[in-house]
């Protein structure tokens, strides 16, 4: 793209063809984005980061989640080198897990105990084991399109995947209270737990708050049955509600799966659980090598302390209230049809008309341009670091980027992406 210095990055990628097949994997792979974006990055300060190139961008992916307080925040960083010092991948946890779990089960409101793993696919797979070992049922009930991890049982895409890792998976459509309790009739006798995430935040579609109705649906669905209902906080945690982000509906999990923002890019995941799982939650075999790896679990809690302490997600919906009446007043202002939707701390900016992506591409790259990394598909991500500057230069950036897609319907082709 003009004005963007791309050779370091070409050369690198390059590289990676010769010995990481396609170069990349799974959803970092940036051939999957519009042509501009770089692959390779540097570094990461507050709010922003740079290419291996040089190029500095207001960052709006953050990470693609778990930078929530801001890249390198000191307090964080401080307290994983300390722990560094002593150890982190040691024979057994550091007293630090201890100090961790107790945290978690005080700040979550359904909590009454914690396990720890290292991503989110770790920890939604821990509580669908839980799930059947304690109601010794196999059926688990999830919606139709939804990401919770990648593994067989549930990976977005079918290759290497038999008919048998999916078996015991039923479908319902978020939202939907009668396609839910059709579902949960389905699986019979044989219902082990509904799988829900805290949000519908599937790539490319309109993201989706829980309606109280459908949430209560799932509460009373999972007591009636005996069954166990999970949420996969795995994404949305602790950006929208300290305590779990359907305490504003009044309806409370068996269990839920964290990870992303939980310690601020330190690789982290856990599970909480209610009493009545404790039991089961200390009889199934999950394990990891890495899994009690302090470090990570220091920088975990001096995260969710300042996330306590300075009511980080209330930050984070002013921040992202901002952006959104500043690009709903852009769009506008070029003629142009945008969707906004989900919470503001996670927005997804989606064009009217572009079944493609054509206009959201077209508008990334220009953003891109000018120095700020937006998604055309995906939800984006707030921080913590973010400041009222950035809003502005993210606005300063959309008010050129819409002129670009406005120019597409005057016989302008723009410069697109890969699909």
């Amino acid at each position: 793209m003009p004005g963007l210095n791309r050779r370091q990055d070409a050369a690198l990628r390059a590289r990676a063809e010769k010995v990481v097949p396609s170069g990349m994997w799974g959803h970092l792979h940036a051939a999957k984005l519009p042509d501009a974006y770089p692959q390779f990055f540097r570094r990461g300060e507050g709010g922003v980061l740079w290419d291996v190139d040089g190029n500095r961008y207001v960052d709006f992916m953050c990470s693609w989640g778990p930078n929530l307080l801001g890249h390198h925040h000191p307090e964080v960083d401080e307290a994983a080198e300390r722990q560094r010092r002593d150890g982190d991948c040691l024979n057994g946890p550091a007293e630090v897990m201890v100090e961790l779990a107790e945290l978690v089960v005080d700040m979550v409101g359904h909590a009454d105990w914690t396990q720890f793993q290292k991503n989110g696919t770790d920890a939604t797979t821990t509580c669908v084991t839980i799930a059947r070992a304690a109601t010794g049922k196999r059926k688990i009930v999830v919606a139709k399109g939804a990401y919770h991890g990648a593994v067989p049982w549930c990976s977005p895409s079918l290759l290497g995947v038999t008919a048998e890792d999916r078996a015991h998976l039923s479908y319902f459509k978020f939202n939907d209270v009668e396609s839910l309790e059709e579902a949960v009739k389905a699986a019979g006798g044989d219902l082990a737990g509904i799988l829900i995430s805290a949000f519908r935040h599937d790539m490319g579609f309109d993201q989706e708050l829980p309606s109280p109705a459908f949430a209560q649906a799932a509460r009373r669905l999972c007591t009636d049955k005996g069954a166990v209902l999970i949420i996969d906080e795995v994404r949305a945690g602790f950006r929208l509600d300290t305590a779990g982000s359907w305490e504003a509906l009044g309806v409370r999990p068996d269990m839920s799966a964290w990870s992303k923002a939980m310690a601020n890019g330190y690789a982290l995941a856990a599970i909480t659980g209610a009493d009545w799982l404790r039991r089961a939650a200390s009889q199934v075999f999950v394990t990891g090598s890495f899994w009690a790896g302090a470090v990570s679990m220091a920088a975990a809690v001096a995260t969710l302390k300042i996330v306590r302490r300075d009511d980080i997600p209330s930050r984070l919906a002013y921040l992202g209230r901002l952006l959104r009446d500043g690009l709903e007043t852009r769009s506008r202002q070029f003629g142009q049809s945008i969707r906004q939707s989900g919470p503001a701390q996670m927005p997804t900016v989606l064009f009217d008309d572009d079944p493609d992506f054509r206009k959201g591409f077209a508008f990334c790259n220009a953003m891109l341009e000018r120095g700020v990394y937006f998604h055309p598909k995906h939800n984006m991500f707030l921080c913590a670091a973010h400041t009222e500057a950035d809003i502005a230069a993210a606005l300063d950036a959309a008010e050129h980027s819409f002129s670009v897609v406005a120019a597409l319907g005057t016989g302008s082709e723009g410069r697109m992406g890969r699909s």
